[in-house]
């Protein structure tokens, strides 16, 4: 079976699934998480210019997690929920380094976030 059909397939089954092709399109890389040899979520990292990242975390359809840090690994945004919402709104942050994008600290980031 191909790449384009297994996306295929999996979409049919899962639209929400769309929402993470759009992420790797725009230069997201995946890495899927196992325990026990069974795939329990899927990991996602973007990097930026200057050591910012942001990093997702998907275990279901309604449950996601994302965040993004800065250079010293201080969280500056985070969001948990859907998997359509957590996408939605890593879509929506400006890059960091343009006006509006979130810069104040609001925690230290864990270090299995980090990229």
């Amino acid at each position: 079976m191909s790449r384009s059909e297994v996306e295929a397939a999996a979409l049919a089954e899962f639209p929400e699934l769309r929402r993470l092709i759009d992420l790797r399109e725009a230069g997201w890389v995946f890495l899927p998480g196992f325990a026990d040899g069974e795939l329990t979520e899927v990991r996602g990292v973007h990097t930026w210019p200057g050591g910012w990242a942001e990093a997702i975390r998907i275990r279901y359809t309604t449950d996601a997690a994302a965040l993004r840090i800065d250079h010293d690994g201080g969280v500056v945004w985070q969001r948990e929920g859907t998997l359509c919402e957590v996408v939605d709104g890593l879509l929506a942050l400006p890059p960091p380094s343009t006006p509006g994008a979130p810069r104040l600290v609001a925690a230290t980031g864990p270090l299995m976030w980090t990229p």
